[in-house]
């Protein structure tokens, strides 16, 4: 992970601590990649866990279920993610993460990973930022559900998916199309909202030119306009990113300059 805006809004002291903490969990997950289908659980709900996943290709979801069978996917994770980190905290997860794609996932065992976190505090670093990026990324969605409008979300959603896997690096920095392999039915269970209404709003999208998905290919015509539905619900550090807003509307409004990577 080169790149330091991987890291959104990093105090810069930090940032090769952060680089540093990346090279050592590949050191302590070397060798441990497997492959796992779509619809996989890698972690159970209600269940102990003792390991930490790091995904490297594919795409997975924090899913919760009630005991009626509505569901909530909480968070969507996208390659570099580390997840089940507070496995090195608490002994069950509440939560499931399901493979939403064909999935690459290293794996540690909690008790290898706590040992390395107490010795080496780089690596410890890099462990609570994923904590606190979840937390950036729940925030966001805690306004968006409470007070974001269909379009205002799924805008945001799609914006957030682009821009994420720039930074990863999995797609080109001026890419408008990638492959979401979500259902309409997960998109909406991720949304708050009914599989029927994120197919009146990817109508009213498509036939407004900002945005068709056919398939799970999706594709944007018109980022700028995406953006302006999306604005409300994007953070300081979302705003300022060419990756989630392009150049033109990174370079005019000014939020989040300062706490990015410019100089680094």
């Amino acid at each position: 992970m080169p790149d330091s805006a991987r890291y959104l809004q990093h105090r810069p002291e930090i940032l090769e601590a952060l680089r540093r903490g990346e090279a050592a969990i590949d050191r302590v997950m070397e060798g441990t990649g497997r492959l796992f289908p779509a619809g996989r659980l890698l972690v159970e709900a209600d269940s102990p866990n003792t390991t930490i996943f790091r995904l490297r290709k594919g795409w997975a979801g924090r899913l919760r279920t009630l005991e009626d069978g509505r569901s909530q996917f909480i968070l969507i994770f996208l390659p570099g993610d580390l997840f089940a980190v507070k496995s090195l905290f608490v002994t069950h997860s509440p939560d499931a993460v399901q493979a939403l794609s064909e999935v690459v996932v290293e794996q540690v065992d909690h008790r290898i990973l706590r040992e390395a976190y107490e010795r080496d505090a780089d690596l410890a670093t890099r462990c609570m930022w994923q904590v606190i990026e979840e937390e950036r990324r729940l925030h966001n969605w805690i306004v968006g559900l409470g007070r974001g409008s269909a379009d205002e979300r799924l805008a945001m959603l799609l914006i957030d998916f682009r821009g994420r896997l720039i930074l990863s690096g999995a797609l080109p920095p001026d890419a408008m199309a990638y492959d979401l392999p979500m259902t309409q039915e997960q998109i909406g269970d991720h949304l708050g909202i009914s599989n029927v209404h994120v197919n009146r709003v990817l109508r009213a999208f498509r036939e407004d030119g900002l945005v068709t998905m056919r398939g799970r290919r999706v594709t944007i015509g018109d980022l700028d306009a995406l953006v302006r539905i999306a604005k409300p619900l994007l953070d300081l550090s979302e705003r300022g990113r060419p990756e989630f807003v392009g150049k033109r509307e990174a370079g005019t409004g000014g939020e989040g300059k300062g706490g990015n990577d410019a100089g680094h």
